[in-house]
Order: structure tokens, then C-alpha cells, then sequence
């Protein structure tokens, strides 16, 4: 292989990607800055390397290339040759020019000829199929650490759950005394609420296995030679492990993304779970004088600069604060898969930016959730026992036995004796 160049100034991206880095500065969020996204599109170019070489489309020695320059960029030794902004105008089209530009001149360093962006590297596809190709590929890729995530969160909510198992709470409707369950059924529930939205977003990232390359413009595969299709798709699941099957409908897979929302939907359905749970939780911890005080969150930092001693419940907000951010980009992606016009959604970019942000910050509060609040908190609160005495559990009894005229009677006579013994 030719050694690259030394010179600080040297860079393997061309004209288009200067254009795009002109037309849209570097976003907060940069094509370098999501090596995934990188590196999928990389195994991309190079399934489809590999099919143009087999159909005799591109030269074996130029297909040799391609494949070395997309090696490479696969393991991050090209990260800064990817400025272009994340969201952009054209549909990815910059994104698919920068990823172009780069490999063929790489390649062509590589081969000690001329190999051209469009002409070798883009050989028989389109940005309308490859990007969402990668970007289904990186979404698949990212998903995997959040998913981790909350199966740890699930795991710690079970072991508190085994913890307690047999430590009585008082349980409330409407904030007002209900009747008792116990510590165990309350955190087992937390488990299967999470299981549950776990699960329908690991389905709806599994819907990505189906990719759209040899699509090219608009699903009509023009562009290619027949068999192209099939041997970029199984090339591909071959250079990735993933179990890719080619889309049933290419003019539906590019003109609708509606899988995108459902990811989001399945994001945002997770995130208010676990919202849920950490504004009961911070609920059940106030105090420890003036609230419910049954709960002792982890003490992680102080809660105050002022009122020394003071805890709050930093963890619980974080993660209450946290489904807020998702769910605004939960509603981007929404907005964006109705904007598609007629043949082809243009609008995947900003859907693959609010993704990542949906996916990092479930990553991140669920890890945390866990990890700095869950497995350490305990229910030595001190009101827990004296709050279960006030359970409404002998008067439904009675009621059950009595009717409920007589139970209501016999409470109010019970809470009239207790006001008045307290004045007293």
C-alpha cells in the first residue's frame, strides 16, 4: 500500500465535500462524530465493491482497492477525513459524496491509479439507497448498548425486589392511603413495566434488518446490473453478521419511514416508564422530616450550597429530566418520517441525529438509574412501617363482611377518635 501523506494540510475528501462543509458549516454534530455511521457506510462500499467486481462492472485491481480503503476507514483511521455536517440538505447526498470522495482517494493511493467517486466507488447505487442503508445499519449497531442498559436497570429492579420481598408499604391512589402490598411486588412491577417497553423497542430495531440496497433512484434499481441487488445484500450481512434480507417493497422502503418512528415511539414508551418510576421513587424519599420519607436514595452529592446536609433526589431528576429531551426528539422523527414527498423521504439525516440522541440518553439514564440509584437505595425510611399501620386494608375486609355503609361509619368514628385524641 502507498503511504499517506505526511503533510498536516493532506486530505482525502474532495470538491463536493468542501461544497457541503460551505452550504452547511459543521453542525453540532459532525459525519466524523458518529464512527458507526462511518464505518457502516464503509461496509456498504465495500459489499458493493464486491458485487460490481463479480458482475464485471469495476476492474478487479480498482475493486481491491475500494475494499482496502473501506477496511481501513472501518477501523477509525480515516475519522477526520468525515467533517461534513450530520444534518444536512439533499437527502445524505453530501454524506454519500463525502464517503465517496474519501475511499476513492484512498483507493487511488492504494492502486497507484485514478479511481473515481462515481464512477467505481458509487458503481450501481444511489444516496436514495445506501444511505438508508447505513443509517439502518448504525441504528442496529447503536441500539445494542441502551438495550444493555435496561436489562441492567431490569436486573437491579429484581434484586431489590428479591431484597424486600416481604417489607410492607403503604400503597395510595389519588396521593391518598389505599391499602398495603409489599416492597417486593412494587419493584417486580418496575421490572416488568421495563421488560415490557424493552422489548417492543428491541422489536422495532429489528425491523432494520430489512435494507434497501439496489434500490438506487427512487426503488427502480436503474442504474445497476441484474443480480446486483442480491449479491450486495448477502455481501453485506456477510461483512456485518447481521441476518439482512433484502426489503420486500424498494419504493416503499424509500418513500415511507415509518420504522424510524416506531423506534422513536418505542424510545419515548421506555423513557416514560422509567420517568414514571424515578418521580415515584423521588416522591417516596422526600423529607426525611416533612414528606413521605419511606425511601433512602443514595446520598450521591450535596443538595444544597446553602442548607448544609441537604439530599436531593439528583439521580431521579436526571433521568425524569432526560425523557424530556427524548421525547422532543421522539416528536422530530415523527415530523420528519410525515415531511417525505411522493417517491422519497429526504429528511433521514435529522431522523439519524435525533435517534442517536434518543438512544444515548436511554444509554445513559438507565445506566445511571441503576447504577447510582437503584442498587443502593433502601427502605428504612423512617415513616414506612408507621404509614402501612394506615392501610385501608381491614376496612375493605369489613366491607367485604358488613357492606360498605358500615365500614365508611366505622372509619369516620376511627379518624374522629384520633382527631380528637390529638387535640387533646
Amino acid at each position: 500500500m502507498e503511504p499517506l501523506s505526511s503533510h498536516p494540510d493532506s486530505v482525502l475528501y474532495g470538491r463536493q465535500t468542501k461544497l457541503g462543509i460551505l452550504n452547511f458549516g459543521p453542525g453540532r454534530r459532525r459525519l466524523g462524530d458518529v464512527p458507526a455511521l462511518v464505518r457502516n457506510y464503509a461496509a456498504v462500499k465495500s459489499a458493493a465493491a464486491r458485487a460490481n467486481r463479480e458482475l464485471g462492472v469495476i476492474d478487479e485491481s480498482i475493486a481491491r482497492a475500494i475494499i482496502a480503503a473501506t477496511d481501513e476507514i472501518s477501523t477509525g483511521l480515516h475519522d477526520r477525513e468525515f467533517p461534513t455536517a450530520l444534518v444536512l440538505g439533499g437527502g445524505g447526498t453530501t454524506t454519500n459524496m463525502n464517503v465517496n470522495e474519501v475511499i476513492a482517494a484512498r483507493a487511488s493511493q492504494i492502486a497507484g491509479m485514478a479511481v473515481h467517486p462515481n464512477d467505481h466507488v458509487n458503481a450501481s447505487q444511489s444516496t436514495n439507497d445506501t444511505y438508508p442503508t447505513a443509517m439502518a445499519l448504525t441504528v442496529l449497531e447503536l441500539a445494542a448498548h441502551p438495550l444493555a442498559a435496561l436489562d441492567d436497570l431490569i436486573d437491579a429492579f429484581d434484586s431489590k425486589a428479591a431484597e424486600y420481598d416481604d417489607t410492607v408499604r403503604l400503597g395510595r391512589t389519588c396521593l391518598q392511603d389505599a391499602v398495603t402490598l409489599t416492597v417486593g411486588q412494587t419493584h417486580r412491577s418496575h421490572a416488568t413495566a421495563l421488560r415490557r417497553t424493552a422489548a417492543g423497542l428491541r422489536s422495532a430495531v429489528d425491523e432494520l434488518t430489512s435494507v434497501p440496497l439496489g434500490a438506487t433512484v427512487l426503488g427502480t434499481g436503474i442504474g445497476a446490473p441484474d443480480g446486483y441487488r442480491e449479491r450486495a445484500v448477502t455481501g453485506l450481512a456477510s461483512l456485518t453478521g447481521l441476518p439482512l434480507t433484502s426489503s420486500d417493497d424498494l419504493f416503499d422502503a424509500l418513500a415511507h419511514l415509518d420504522p424510524y418512528a416506531a423506534i422513536a415511539s418505542a424510545g419515548v414508551r421506555v423513557s416514560l416508564t422509567m420517568a414514571k418510576i424515578a418521580a415515584d421513587l423521588r416522591l417516596l424519599s422526600s423529607g426525611p422530616g416533612g414528606g413521605f420519607a419511606e425511601v433512602r436514595l443514595p446520598a450521591v452529592q450535596a443538595g444544597s450550597s446553602i442548607m448544609a446536609g441537604k439530599i436531593n433526589p439528583a439521580i431521579p431528576e436526571y433521568v425524569m429530566q432526560l425523557s424530556y429531551r427524548i421525547r422532543g426528539a421522539g416528536h422530530t422523527i415523527e415530523a420528519a418520517a410525515a415531511a417525505g414527498e411522493l417517491e422519497l423521504n429526504v429528511m433521514e439525516p435529522i431522523i439519524m441525529d435525533a435517534l442517536i440522541d434518543i438512544l444515548d440518553d436511554i444509554a445513559s439514564s438507565a445506566t445511571v438509574f441503576a447504577e447510582r440509584c437503584i442498587r443502593e437505595l433502601t427502605w428504612d425510611g423512617a415513616r414506612r412501617a408507621s404509614n402501612a399501620d394506615a392501610g385501608f386494608d381491614k376496612w375493605v375486609t369489613l366491607a367485604a363482611e358488613q357492606g360498605y355503609d358500615i365500614a365508611a361509619d366505622q372509619v369516620r368514628s376511627t379518624w374522629a377518635a384520633d382527631r380528637a385524641e390529638v387535640a387533646r
